[in-house]
């Protein structure tokens, strides 16, 4: 008996480009942050990296880094750009704002305990999956392009791949031209 592949989305993850508070080492969180000169090259450079890859939608972060990424790269192309709070950093609570070492000092103790004032790595993989759940049901078959930040991509390496969250959280994301994930779709 032969099986039945399941429908697939093909996911395309990119890290939104530099903003203004991640060349300060500052920890944006849920802190709208401007794409800087560089990010703004890094956006043109994505929207090139990407243009011959039959792209259905790109959906990003709400943020202005992400969304500014979006706009730059892909507003003159032909899939729709969506914005999804979902798809935002973890929120840093009283420490969005402050230093990056006071953040990266302390991340591993919030995996399942929320930043105070703000959320958890879990609550991120909550949101996460729900956008996978939603983006799913739409998507089969199709490959779509999302940016976020590094807290999209330790929930999308948690969710998509199975690697145990603590270990996700403690590891130093190291960049590179993107990540593909595929999404089975159960209908």
């Amino acid at each position: 008996m032969r099986r039945r592949r399941l429908p697939a989305v093909a996911i395309v993850f990119e890290l939104a480009g530099t903003s203004g508070d991640a060349e300060r080492w500052l920890a944006t969180g849920w802190r709208d942050s401007r794409l800087s000169p560089a990010g703004k090259r890094q956006a043109v450079e994505l929207g090139e990296r990407r243009a011959e890859d039959e792209i259905a939608a790109v959906y990003c972060s709400d943020l202005a880094c992400a969304s500014e990424t979006a706009r730059i790269a892909f507003g003159s192309g032909t899939a729709p750009v969506l914005h999804d709070w979902r798809l935002r950093e973890c929120d840093f609570g009283d420490l969005t704002g402050g230093p990056v070492a006071q953040v990266e000092k302390v991340r591993t103790r919030h995996v399942y305990e929320p930043f105070p004032g703000g959320e958890s790595y879990a609550d991120v993989v909550a949101r996460v999956r729900s956008f996978l759940r939603d983006v799913g049901a739409r998507s089969a078959d199709r490959r779509i392009l999302v940016i976020g930040h590094h807290g999209t991509k330790v929930a999308l390496d948690h969710v998509l791949e199975g690697a145990p969250l603590p270990e996700l959280v403690e590891a130093a994301l190291r960049w590179q031209p993107g990540w593909m994930y595929a999404l089975a779709v159960d209908h």
